[in-house]
């Protein structure tokens, strides 16, 4: 079924960032190079900074490799006579210069970073575990323009909330791409290991041009200097009583709880902090009691941490200048979001919005697994989109749409003729269905109602004969436009399975995550190690890139390490894990492109949005502006 709900696109928000007035990174030229068969690959970043039509040279030890400069096109380079051993790459053009050493036995299409994996551990009932590499990050430590990576150690018996079980400490590293380790952060035994126990964020937050890391922290956690925080013998980890029921409770783990539930390994008393780190060094900054503090268990809807540790985290420029850290718990029902300022002296919390205050109650179980933040009002100042409500800059509500909970969410600019921001969301309930909406005022645009938990969405412009960014869902019923059209489906509609993910030549269309890959401004789909691209002529799903000798985390969510813009043209890198986490590989597209865009870091939108991408299910990074085929007002095409 399809509401189509009457939203002026003129009358929606957009983002209007006073960019002069606020702390932002500020990135270098970016170059990379990577060998591509018998050819090497150099691609580097064009920047806000560079005028239209900047002119480029490319160098090879010295030599310069172009004939003429490069003012047009991508910013994309081949050497198709590279030398066998080791080659510096330099290109010099605009404000900043950039250089980049390939090493004589540099593999292709990726560069390698290599890990220090963990040592195994074993828990209190004897059980052995092992460390994978999972979510990372990226961010400026040092200030010197190149990002740094960090990455989160996952222990083997990571559990969800609504499993009982010890697990392991979760462990975050920071790497130089040269595979440099900066410091190791050991979060202890009492932070649970799992998708929504420990998101974090790594950003600039005092305007000092070096990222600092954010996260909850408890007793026991280990700083990156070895110093550890607060108690070091604590350990709030449940365990069983003795009693007549389970005399031997050090033999028969597992009690369970009035509401029939195990316990044993939960965390459900016991201190939790906020610790701003230094990005440099990991050493613990300053350290405050953690809100949203846990409180009464009940208040978020049972009594063994399942709802009560649902934890979310994002970055935001709350006055439009400099950036805050957000923490937020719950989303199931109470939802609490706490903005923190960190000033190079002390962390303070800026605001906090609670919906067990009255005048927000209504907007308690409207949170996703993952928010959006972004200027939706246009005042130069960023909302947070926390599923099927928003938060506004000062920590008051900005509407509620009353759909709830939901598993994945868009937020973008599709209209190619406005530079105005909406949402595409889902929703659990076997009711409403998915539903694009106003960023700024929440008001639909159009709905899909739906008697299944639609667990998946995705938005990209993977059509160029439709105007705008195409939606899809688990229950979509098809891909649809901008007006809720159904512009092509696999399935009957009337068919009681429609709710199936759409089959295309015997395969799925991926409802995971986006990526620019290919160098044409369609945007391809990334999914399962593998890059895929809508084939619009045919109708089909067609493979663009294998990843090879690399897995991908969560599961059946399948997502990268990372998947951002992070060296390079605009194309988005790939960060992903060798199987047995000994090695990080940043795959870089060899693909050529004539676009030349702004490296999409600097867009704010998609900065923060790759900041959070860490956080509970991952989300892909998208820009605050539209990117794709059609003509665009688009300030970053160059």
């Amino acid at each position: 079924m399809i509401l189509a709900l009457g939203c002026s696109w003129a009358a929606m928000a957009q983002p209007a960032y006073d960019l002069k007035a606020m702390n932002r990174e500020q990135l270098n030229r970016g170059v990379v190079a990577v060998r591509n068969g018998e050819q090497v690959v150099v691609s580097w970043r064009t920047l806000t900074t560079d005028p239209v039509g900047e002119a480029y040279d490319v160098y090879r030890n010295g030599q310069k490799l172009n004939r003429k400069p490069l003012t047009k096109g991508g910013t994309f380079f081949v050497d198709e006579q590279p030398l066998d051993g080791e080659a510096v790459y330099e290109v010099k053009g605009g404000q900043k210069n950039g250089r980049f050493v390939l090493a004589k036995e540099s593999p292709d299409g990726y560069l390698p970073v290599k890990l220090q994996k963990p040592a195994d551990g074993e828990t209190p009932d004897g059980k052995t575990y092992s460390y994978s590499a999972n979510d990372s990050s990226v961010g400026d430590v040092d200030g010197d323009g190149t990002y740094e990576i960090i990455v989160k150690w996952d222990p083997s018996n990571a559990h969800d909330n609504a499993h009982d079980g010890f697990t392991g400490p979760t462990l975050l590293d920071c790497y130089r791409l040269d595979g440099t380790l900066l410091w190791r952060i050991d979060l202890g035994i009492n932070i649970r290991s799992g998708a929504h126990y420990t998101p974090y964020i790594i950003y600039d937050l005092d305007g000092d041009g070096r990222a600092e890391l954010m996260v909850r922290t408890s007793d026991g956690t280990r700083d990156g200097k070895g110093r550890v925080i607060g108690d070091e013998k604590a350990d709030y980890r449940h365990r069983p009583q003795p009693d007549a029921q389970n005399p031997t409770p050090e033999k028969e783990w597992g009690k369970y709880n009035r509401q029939g539930r195990p316990m044993t390994g939960r965390i459900l008393t016991g201190p939790e902090y906020i610790t701003v780190f230094n990005g440099l060094t990991g050493e613990a900054m300053d350290t405050k009691p953690y809100v949203p503090e846990r409180g009464n268990l009940m208040d978020w809807g049972d009594n063994y941490a399942n709802r009560s540790d649902r934890m979310l985290a994002g970055v935001g420029y709350f006055d439009g200048k400099r950036a805050s850290a957000i923490f937020c718990r719950g989303y199931y029902t109470r939802t609490v979001i706490a903005a923190w300022d960190w000033d190079g002296k002390e962390l303070k919390n800026r605001w906090t919005f609670d919906t067990n205050t009255p005048e927000w109650a209504s907007y308690a179980g409207q949170g996703n697994h993952n928010l959006r933040v972004a200027d939706v009002d246009g005042d130069g100042k960023d909302e947070i989109t926390y599923g099927a409500m928003a938060v506004d800059d000062d920590g008051h509500g900005l509407y509620n749409t009353g759909m709830g909970h939901g598993d994945a969410i868009h937020l973008m600019a599709f209209d190619p003729k406005s530079t105005k921001l909406q949402v595409w969301d889902c929703h659990e309930n076997r009711k409403d269905g998915s539903e694009l909406r106003d960023a700024r005022t929440g008001e639909v645009i159009f709905q899909v109602k739906s008697k299944s938990d639609v667990g998946r969405c995705m938005a990209a412009d993977i059509d160029p004969t439709n105007p705008g960014v195409e939606m899809w869902s688990s229950d979509s019923h098809g891909i649809r436009n901008m007006k809720g059209e159904v512009v092509f489906t696999a399935q009957d509609p009337d068919d009681p399975q429609h709710q199936q993910h759409l089959m295309l030549n015997g395969r799925h269309l991926s409802v995971n995550f986006g990526i620019w890959w290919d160098g044409d401004l369609l945007r391809e789909l990334l999914d399962h190690e593998t890059v895929t691209k809508y084939d619009w002529e045919n109708h089909a799903v067609v493979d663009m890139k294998k990843f090879d000798g690399i897995v991908f985390n969560n599961g059946s969510k399948s997502n990268p390490c990372l998947a951002a813009d992070i060296l390079g043209d605009w194309r988005e890198e790939v960060i992903a894990r060798t199987p047995d986490s000994s090695e990080l590989r940043i795959f870089v597209s060899t693909i050529p492109t004539d676009y030349r865009i702004n490296c999409l870091m600097e867009d704010i939108p998609y900065r923060l949005s790759t900041a959070a991408q860490n956080v509970g299910y991952n989300q892909p990074s998208e820009p605050g502006f539209y990117l794709g085929p059609d003509e665009t007002v688009n300030p970053f095409l160059k």
